[in-house]
């Protein structure tokens, strides 16, 4: 067997998060190695939406400024209920920073200045065992080879002894349309409301809008979800058959069928998990989806994830400094003590989102009765989610 290799940080994933994370410990003066399944960089998904919280994150990165030329500053929701011949309406203005970013955007924008050789791609995770030298990290097995790595931040919630992220089944179509002459959408989050169906619109640029589709139930067995133009098409049919408006028909019949984007079903970890889940064992940690997968529900996974990466890199940096300045690798007690305060910090932050973000589901998907209902709404009255407060966050310098 080949001598495995050592290194002080390895990332497993390369998402958002795992990008982020990258990126803030290199502003840090930190190495690391950041391993990922895929062949290239992940830029599927379509948009995502960033409040100020996670605006806040992108400016410790220092890719704020290139990333706020890709979108326009939403200022309104549009809130749409169509229920048969009734149609209610209410326009609320966005009070704190929003923008639809191009994930593919964000994800270039988190790892061109990532230094070269940092991200491995094709590299998908066997097992992840005990450091048999006694330290306090954990020994990498790779799928595709007998190569082993040593690193002290791999994020794998098994090893950990965290429970897999539970599932919703709730099919949803996303994509852009784009407008070579211009449209004459405002600069608008669009939630729309009609049969079963939750639709939203976001405005990204003069040019290009953003769209979801939360449809009741998934295409009929006969349909090859795979093909994303016919996923399309039974959506539109849908769609027409409850009577959408005209103007959505058209967005998602003009979409782009290559910005296409088709999930089945959304992850969450239960705030219960998030609130007693055990984050850490010796040096290894999770952050992003793996701590506090949370869905769509109030738009603040990939910004959660944002936050994770600049307080993570923050607590090890100060493991560094006690380990008289940058360029050093701080002790595994050091950096095993600085991981406990990322998770100290982090969690009731995220156990608030998460218990948001679940009771909003709940309301959104499961239809409860009234009772629940009502009981749910008081508790998002509670935690200011009509007044956004989760985006006023700010988790402070890197």
């Amino acid at each position: 067997m080949a001598e495995a290799e050592a290194h002080s940080v390895v990332i497993v994933g390369g998402g958002i998060c795992g990008l982020a994370t990258a990126l803030a410990l290199h502003r840090k003066g930190i190495a690391s190695l950041v391993l990922e399944k895929s062949r290239s960089l992940r830029a599927d998904g379509a948009g995502i939406g960033v409040h100020a919280n996670g605006w806040r994150v992108l400016e410790q990165l220092g890719v704020a400024a290139e990333l706020r030329d890709t979108a326009h500053l939403i200022t309104v929701y549009h809130d749409v209920w169509q229920q048969g011949d009734k149609t209610s309406r209410e326009k609320v203005p966005v009070r704190t920073e929003l923008r639809c970013l191009n994930r593919k955007d964000l994800i270039e924008a988190l790892a061109k200045d990532i230094p070269a050789g940092t991200i491995r791609f094709g590299c998908r995770i066997a097992a992840i065992d005990a450091d048999p030298a006694g330290g306090h990290g954990a020994v990498l097995t790779m799928a595709d080879g007998p190569d082993r790595v040593r690193g002290h931040l791999p994020v794998v919630a098994k090893y950990l002894g965290l429970s897999p992220v539970r599932t919703i089944p709730r099919p949803v179509l996303r994509g852009f349309t784009w407008y070579p002459h211009g449209h004459s959408f405002d600069n608008e989050f669009l939630r729309l409301r009609v049969g079963d169906f939750f639709i939203g619109r976001l405005t990204i640029t003069d040019n290009l809008v953003h769209f979801f589709i939360t449809m009741p139930k998934p295409p009929t067995a006969d349909v090859n979800t795979k093909d994303l133009k016919k996923v399309r098409d039974v959506a539109l049919k849908e769609m027409q058959d409850v009577g959408c408006p005209a103007e959505i028909i058209d967005i998602v019949r003009d979409s782009d069928p290559e910005s296409l984007n088709f999930v089945t079903e959304f992850w969450y970890r239960p705030p219960w998990e998030v609130v007693f889940g055990s984050f850490q064992k010796g040096t290894v940690t999770v952050a992003g989806d793996a701590m506090h997968a949370m869905g769509p529900f109030i738009g603040q996974g990939g910004s959660a994830g944002l936050e994770d990466a600049v307080v993570l890199a923050r607590s090890l940096g100060r493991a560094v400094d006690d380990a008289d300045g940058a360029g050093k690798d701080a002790p595994a007690p050091a950096r095993e003590k600085m991981i406990g305060e990322y998770i100290r910090e982090r969690r009731p932050r995220v156990a608030l989102l998460s218990l948001e973000s679940f009771i909003m589901g709940a309301l959104l998907v499961r239809s409860p009765s009234p009772v629940t209902k009502l009981f749910c709404v008081a508790v998002l009255i509670l935690l200011g989610s009509k007044s956004l407060r989760h985006a006023y966050y700010d988790c402070g310098r890197l």
